[in-house]
C-alpha cells in the first residue's frame, strides 16, 4: 500500500474538531488561543499513538495561521497546508531519539534567536524528548527559562518520569489519555463508510482492543485487514489475522464450568491446541469475558442494547454468583501471570480451569459434581480417566460468606465472616508486611472496612507504616475493591496465623521424631548397636 494512501496518515486530524477524544486538553487549548493566553513551552505525555504529535502540529496552524491566532485554523493557506505536509519552514521537528546530544541542540537553540521566516512563531516540535541527554536539557534550560517572543517549544513523550523536573517546571503539561475502545470503534465505522468498504462490527471491536488505545495502531491494523480480506471485514477473517481467541471458545469454558465438567474442559483445550490459539491471550480474553459477565451483574445497564453478546452476556451473569465470577477473574489473572512457569503453555492453560473447577466460593450454590469418564487427552497426553476434581476442604475455601454482625441495629450493619489464616494464605504479601499480617487476628470485615487485632508484644510492627500500606494494597486487589486497613492493639482471642504454622511446625515435628523411633532399622540399631537417638538433629522434610 502506498504512503499516500495508508489510513493512519490519510485520516490524520486537520484540526481540532476532527480529533477522536483528548477533549479536556483540546478544550484548554482552544481557551488558551481564543483569550490570547499563550505559554512559551507546552508538554505533551501519552502512549504511542494517542495523538501527542497531531495535536502539537494542529496547535502549530492555529498559531500560524493567516487569518490570525485562532483555534479554528483555515486549512487552505500556505501556512496549514504547509504545515499539513511537512514542508513548513517555521515549523521546526526534532526526533531526540536520534538527535540526543548537546551539539544538535544548540544547533537548534542557536536559531531559534531568528526571527521565523514566514510564520507568525516559530514553532519547535521535539518528540520522545526524553531521549535527550542531560548536557541537551541543561543546554535547554536557558532557552526555556527565558525565550524569545518569537518562540514556541512544543514537547512530547511517553515516558515524562525521565524528564528533570527543571525542564516540567517550565512547561504546560498536558497528558493524553489513551482511547476507549468503543470510541475507537466509533473511528473506524467513519473511516470505512468514507472508504466504501462493507464491515461486521464485532470485527471493528476485535482491532480495537488489539489496539490497545492507540488511534493510530488501530488504524494500521485496519489497513491489515483490508489488505488480508477480500471485499468485507469480518470477524472471523480478523480473528484469523489478529491470532485472536474465538469467542464462542471462551463462552464455552465458561458454559462447562458452569456443569463442573472436567472432560469438556479439556476437550475445549484440545480443540484449542489443534486451532494453534495461543494459550496466553486465551487468559486474557477469558479475563475479559469475566470482567464483562461482573458488568452485567452488577451494571447490567453498561452492557450495550446493541452488544451482539449481550444476551450470552446476560445469561452468565445469572448462572454464575458475583463471587464464583471474581474467584475465575483471580484465578485467570494470575494463571495468565503463571504461564511462562508451566511445562507448556497446554498446561498452564489447563491447570487455570482446573483450579476453577477445583476451588469454589464459600457459600457457593451446589452444583453436579465433575464427571469421571474415559476421554483421550491432547496429543502430548495419552489416554487417562479424568479424575473428579478433588473438593476443597472448608478452611481453604478463601472467598466471603456474607453474614450479619451482631448490632444493636442491624440494618446497616453487613459484615464477612473470613479465616483469616485462610485469607493470608491467598494474599501476594511479602516481608514485613507479612509478618505483620501473621501475627495478627481478624476484628471484622465490615462494608470495605477490615479491622485487625495485633497483641501489644508485637506492637513494634506498628512502626512500618510502608507495611501496613503494602498488606492494605494486597487486600484490595484480593477482593477487587478498595480496602481500608485497621490495625488495633488488643487481645487475640482466637489463634493468629503465625501460632497456626508454629503449632503445624511442632506437629509435623512430633510426627518425624515418632516415624524415626518406630523405624525397624533404627529400632534393630538402638538394639544390637546401643544406638541413641537425638530428636534435635531431627528434621520434619515437610
Amino acid at each position: 500500500m502506498s504512503a499516500t494512501s495508508v489510513l493512519a496518515r490519510k485520516w490524520r486530524p486537520k484540526n481540532f474538531a476532527q480529533l477522536a477524544g483528548q477533549k479536556h486538553v483540546v478544550q484548554a487549548l482552544s481557551n488558551a488561543l481564543t483569550q490570547n493566553r499563550l505559554h512559551h513551552a507546552y508538554l505533551f505525555t501519552g502512549t504511542r499513538g494517542v495523538g501527542k504529535t497531531t495535536i502539537a502540529r494542529i496547535f502549530a496552524k492555529s498559531l500560524n495561521c493567516i487569518s490570525g491566532i485562532t483555534a479554528t485554523p483555515c486549512g487552505i493557506c500556505s501556512a496549514c497546508t504547509e504545515i499539513d505536509s511537512g514542508r513548513f519552514v517555521d515549523l521546526i521537528e526534532l526526533d531526540a531519539a536520534s538527535n540526543t546530544g548537546i551539539d544538535n541542540m544548540r544547533e537548534v537553540l542557536d536559531n531559534a534567536q531568528y526571527l521565523p521566516t514566514l510564520g507568525r512563531y516559530k514553532v519547535y516540535l521535539i518528540d520522545e524528548v526524553h531521549m535527550l541527554s542531560k548536557a541537551a536539557f541543561n543546554s535547554m534550560l536557558k532557552t526555556l527559562e527565558e525565550p524569545p517572543a518569537h518562540v514556541k517549544f512544543i514537547l512530547a513523550t511517553t515516558d515524562p518520569q525521565k524528564i528533570p523536573v527543571t525542564v516540567l517546571s517550565r512547561c504546560l503539561q498536558f497528558n493524553l489519555k489513551q482511547l476507549p475502545p468503543a470510541l475507537i470503534v466509533t473511528h473506524l465505522e467513519y473511516v470505512l463508510g468514507q472508504e466504501d468498504i462493507t464491515f461486521e462490527i464485532a470485527a471493528l471491536a476485535l482491532l480495537a482492543r488489539a489496539a490497545q488505545g492507540s488511534m493510530r495502531d488501530a488504524l494500521s491494523l485496519l489497513d491489515q485487514a483490508i489488505a488480508y480480506s477480500d471485499s468485507k471485514i469480518d470477524e472471523a477473517t480478523v480473528r484469523n489475522m489478529l491470532g485472536a481467541i474465538d469467542q464462542s471458545y471462551l463462552y464455552d469454558v465458561l458454559q462447562t464450568l458452569l456443569a463442573r465438567d472436567g472432560v469438556g474442559l479439556l476437550r475445549i483445550a484440545d480443540d484449542m491446541q489443534s486451532r494453534s490459539l495461543a494459550f496466553d491471550v486465551a487468559l486474557q480474553d477469558l479475563a475479559t469475558l469475566l470482567y464483562r459477565v461482573a458488568l452485567a451483574q452488577t451494571v447490567p445497564q453498561a452492557i450495550a442494547e446493541d452488544e451482539p453478546e449481550r444476551t450470552r452476556l446476560l445469561e452468565l451473569a445469572q448462572s454464575f454468583s458475583a463471587e464464583e465470577i471474581q474467584l475465575y477473574y483471580q484465578i485467570a489473572i494470575h494463571g495468565r501471570n503463571e504461564i511462562d512457569l508451566a511445562p507448556d503453555e497446554y498446561a498452564g492453560f489447563t491447570m487455570t480451569l482446573l483450579r476453577m473447577l477445583a476451588f469454589r466460593p464459600a457459600g457457593a450454590k451446589a452444583m453436579s459434581e465433575p464427571r469421571i469418564t474415559e476421554v483421550t487427552m491432547s496429543s502430548s497426553m495419552a489416554q487417562a480417566t479424568a479424575i473428579p476434581a478433588p473438593q476443597p476442604k472448608p478452611q481453604l475455601q478463601p472467598q466471603p460468606i456474607q453474614t450479619i454482625s451482631p448490632s444493636v441495629n442491624p440494618v446497616d450493619t453487613a459484615s464477612v465472616a473470613l479465616d483469616w489464616s485462610t485469607l493470608l494464605a491467598q494474599l501476594n504479601v511479602q516481608g514485613m508486611a507479612r509478618e505483620l499480617a501473621k501475627h495478627c487476628t481478624l476484628e471484622s470485615y465490615v462494608e470495605g472496612r477490615l479491622t485487625l487485632v495485633l497483641a501489644s508484644q508485637h506492637k513494634h510492627l506498628l512502626t512500618n507504616k510502608m507495611a501496613q500500606e503494602k498488606l492494605q494494597t494486597a487486600l484490595a486487589d484480593y477482593f477487587v475493591q478498595p480496602v481500608r486497613l485497621s490495625v488495633t492493639l488488643g487481645v487475640n482471642n482466637v489463634a493468629t496465623p503465625a501460632a497456626v504454622e508454629q503449632q503445624v511446625k511442632q506437629t509435623r515435628q512430633q510426627h518425624a521424631v515418632e516415624a524415626i523411633m518406630q523405624d525397624p532399622f533404627v529400632r534393630e540399631a538402638q538394639a544390637q548397636l546401643g544406638a541413641q537417638i537425638l530428636e534435635e538433629t531431627i528434621k520434619s522434610i515437610q
